[in-house]
C-alpha cells in the first residue's frame, strides 16, 4: 500500500496483450492496467484496504494469483490479499545486527518446533533458547506452501508468509523480541525453484529456463531471454525480508542449483544489493549458503574474485564425524569414516580439497585457503541429515548418552559457527520426518515414489513413513520432555560447552594459526589445540572417539588444568579418569568422550 486506502498493483506479463486486476469487495470490480517498460503493468486503485482479496486477469482467460503475493489466506489456488507493510511499530532500535562469529545458531521448522506450530506460539519460546545461549534462530522456509504441513522448500510464493504460521506481523513481532533479546534471526529461502503445486508463475512469464534441470523442479532463469525482471523479482524478495521484517539474514537454499552463466552472477548481484542495503540500514545483514560444491568462491570477497557471501553450510564435517560414531557407511558416508578425515575438517574446512572422492567417482573441491574459520557454519543435525533418512532418527537414536555429548563437544568446541537442530539440545527423540500435504492425486504418488527411490541408496528394506500422511507430521512434533534425567543433564551440558565457547579467548579465534588437530591412537583419540595469542589462552581438548579407554601423554612442558569431563558424574558420565591438573604422565580418557584442559607452557 502507498498510503492510506491507496494501493499500487504492479506485476511482470512480457508477453501479455492484456492485463487486469479484479477486486471484488470494490464497485469497479475490474480495473485494466497500463503496460510500462520491460513488460510490467500497473495500475494504482483507491479506497483498498488491507485484506482486500484480489486476482489478475490475463489476456481475459486466466485468473491467477499475484506471483509477488505478500498474503494467500485461502492457500496457492486462492486469491491474493493486500497487506500493510506499515502496520507493525518495530521497538529495537539499539539492534545494529550481528557478525557471522558471534553466531550460536538454532534451527527450527515452525510447524513442528511447539504443538501449535505457529510463529506466536515459537516467539514464547524465545527466552528458553537465550538462556541456553543461543545468539541467532534461523527459521526454515515460511514462503507459502501447497496445504497446511510441509517442510517448506515446496513454497510457492516467495513473498508470501505461509497462512497457517502467522500474519507478516507475528513474524514482525518474533523478530522484535528475538532482537530484544539479544537473539539474531535467519530465515531459510529458496531461490532455485519454485513448488510444483499453485505454480502460476510460467502464466506470466518466462520465470524458468530449459537451458538447466533441477533435482526438484524447472530451473530458475537467471541467465537466459528476459531474465533481469527475474533476477529483480528475488533481489527485491531477499531485500524485502532484510529491511521490511528486519531479518538478520537469510540462509540460501542449494546455491549449487543457481544455474547462471552471466558476467555477473545471480549472487554476486545479490550480496551487492544487500551490502547496500546494510550500509543504507545501518545494521549488519548476513548471507550464508548451502552448497554441495567445496568451492571457497561464494565465500570469498568481491573485490578479491569471489561471490562476497559471509558464510556456507559445511556437510562434510557432519558426515565425518556422523559416519565415525555411527559406522553408517551407505551412500554419501562412503567417502568418511575414518577419524582422520574429521582432522582434516578440522584443519581445512573441507575434507576433499582436490583428491579423489569414491562417492562421486572424481576428483572433488579445492582449499578454502586463507579463510578464517568463521565462514564456515557445521552441525551434528540439521533438517537435512535427520529429515531425509527414511526414518527421520535423530542422533540420539542412534548413539548412547555418552557419544550424545562428544558429539556436542566436537561441534561446539571447534573453530566453526556452531548450528544446532531444534531439541537437539536437550536429545529429544521424536523423529524429524519428510512430510507434506498436496492436493494433486499424481504429485503425491510422484513424491512417494521419489521418497522411495531416494532412500533405496541408504536403506535394503523397509518402508518409507507415507509423507502425505497426518500422522507422519505429528509424528515429528517436538515434545519438549525435560523432566528426564539424561535430557535434563545433556541441555545443561549444551549450556556449559556453550558458555565456554563464549568465555575463553582460544574459543573465539577463528583465524588459522589458532587451531591445530590430530589423530593419533589408531584413529581413535582426535587431539585439538585451539590458542589465542593475544590474551595467551591455549586449550588442549583430547576427544575419545572409540569404545576403549584411551590414554594421552602429556609433554613435560606444559602445565594442564581441566575446565570440563563429559566422564564426570555431574554429567551422567562413568565417572573422570583425567586429572584435574598434570604437568606430565598419562591422562586416561574413557570411552566415547571428552576432556577439556586449560594449557600454560611451563
Amino acid at each position: 500500500m502507498n498510503g492510506p486506502g491507496e494501493c499500487m498493483f504492479r506485476v511482470w506479463a512480457p508477453f501479455r496483450e492484456k492485463v487486469a486486476l479484479l477486486l471484488p469487495e470494490t464497485k469497479q470490480w475490474q480495473y485494466d492496467m497500463q503496460r510500462e517498460q520491460e513488460g510490467y503493468w500497473e495500475v494504482m486503485v483507491k479506497d483498498v484496504h488491507p485484506g482486500m482479496r484480489y486476482y489478475y486477469l490475463l489476456d481475459g482467460e486466466l485468473q491467477r494469483p499475484d506471483p509477488a503475493s505478500r498474503c494467500q489466506p485461502e492457500g496457492v489456488h486462492g486469491p491474493s490479499a493486500v497487506t500493510d507493510p506499515y502496520s507493525f511499530v518495530f521497538t529495537d532500535d539499539h539492534w545494529q545486527g550481528m557478525d557471522l562469529p558471534e553466531m550460536i545458531i538454532y534451527e527450527l521448522h515452525i510447524g513442528t518446533f511447539t504443538a501449535e506450530g505457529t510463529l506466536k506460539a515459537a516467539e514464547a519460546r524465545l527466552p528458553a533458547l537465550s538462556e541456553l545461549g543461543i545468539t541467532t534462530v534461523e527459521i526454515m522456509p515460511a514462503a507459502q506452501f501447497p496445504g497446511n504441513r510441509n517442510w517448506g522448500y515446496d513454497g510457492v510464493y516467495p513473498y508470501a508468509l505461509h497462512n497457517t504460521y502467522g500474519c507478516p506481523e507475528d513474524l514482525k513481532s518474533f523478530v522484535n523480541r528475538a532482537h530484544q533479546l539479544g537473539i539474531a534471526v535467519l530465515l531459510d529461502v529458496v531461490y532455485n525453484h519454485i513448488g510444483p503445486e499453485g505454480n502460476y508463475f510460467n502464466d506470466y512469464g518466462p520465470y524458468f529456463t530449459d537451458r538447466y534441470k533441477t533435482p526438484w523442479g524447472k530451473a530458475i532463469n537467471f541467465d537466459d531471454a528476459h531474465s533481469d525482471p527475474v533476477r529483480g523479482f528475488f533481489i527485491h524478495n531477499a531485500l524485502m525480508w532484510l529491511e521490511e521484517f528486519q531479518i538478520d539474514g537469510l540462509r540460501l537454499d542449494a546455491v549449487h542449483a543457481y544455474w547462471d552463466a552471466s558476467a555477473l552472477h545471480i549472487v554476486q548481484e545479490l550480496t551487492e544489493a544487500v551490502r547496500r542495503l546494510e550500509r543504507r540500514a545501518g545494521r549488519r545483514k548476513i548471507l550464508i549458503a548451502e552448497l554441495d560444491l567445496n568451492n571457497p568462491r561464494y565465500v570469498t570477497a568481491t573485490d578479491k574474485g569471489g561471490y562476497g557471501l559471509q558464510g556456507q553450510w559445511v556437510d562434510e564435517f557432519h558426515h565425518a564425524l556422523h559416519s565415525r560414531l555411527t559406522g553408517e557407511r551407505n551412500g554419501y558416508y562412503e567417502d568418511f569414516g575414518a577419524l582422520s578425515l574429521l582432522a582434516k575438517s578440522y584443519a581445512d574446512v573441507y575434507v576433499y580439497t582436490g583428491q579423489y572422492s569414491p562417492g562421486r567417482k572424481r576428483r572433488f573441491g579445492l582449499p578454502p585457503e586463507n579463510l578464517p574459520y568463521s565462514r564456515f557454519v557445521t552441525f551434528i543435525q540439521n533438517h537435512d541429515q535427520v529429515g531425509n533418512r527414511m526414518l527421520g532418527e535423530r542422533l540420539s537414536a542412534l548413539l548412547p548418552f555418552e557419544a550424545l555429548k562428544l558429539a556436542a563437544a566436537a561441534m561446539l568446541l571447534s573453530p566453526f559457527v556452531p548450528l544446532l537442530f531444534m531439541g537437539e539440545e536437550y536429545g529429544e527423540t521424536h523423529p524429524f520426518l519428510f512430510f507434506c500435504s498436496f492436493e494433486d492425486p499424481e504429485l503425491i504418488k510422484a513424491v512417494r515414489e521419489g521418497r522411495r527411490q531416494e532412500f533405496a541408496e541408504f536403506h535394503s528394506k523397509g518402508i518409507a513413513p507415507d509423507p502425505q500422511s497426518e500422522q507422519t507430521f505429528e509424528a515429528s512434533l517436538l515434545s519438549w520432555d525435560l523432566e528426564q534425567a539424561d535430557n535434563a543433564v545433556l541441555r545443561a551440558w549444551y549450556r556449559q560447552l556453550i558458555s565456554l565457547r563464549k568465555s575463553n579467548a582460544a574459543l573465539r579465534n577463528f583465524s588459522r594459526s589458532g587451531t591445530s588437530v590430530k589423530a593419533l591412537q589408531h584413529d581413535a583419540l582426535l587431539v585439538l589445540e585451539r590458542k589465542d595469542a593475544v590474551n595467551n589462552e591455549r586449550l588442549l581438548m583430547l576427544f575419545n572417539f572409540s569404545g576403549e579407554e584411551q590414554v594421552y601423554t602429556n609433554a613435560p612442558a606444559q602445565r594442564l588444568q581441566k575446565l570440563i569431563d563429559s566422564a564426570d558424574i555431574q554429567w551422567k558420565g562413568p565417572g573422570a579418569k583425567a586429572p584435574g591438573s598434570a604437568e606430565s604422565g598419562d591422562i586416561i580418557i574413557p570411552p566415547f568422550s571428552v576432556v577439556v584442559y586449560e594449557m600454560k607452557l611451563l
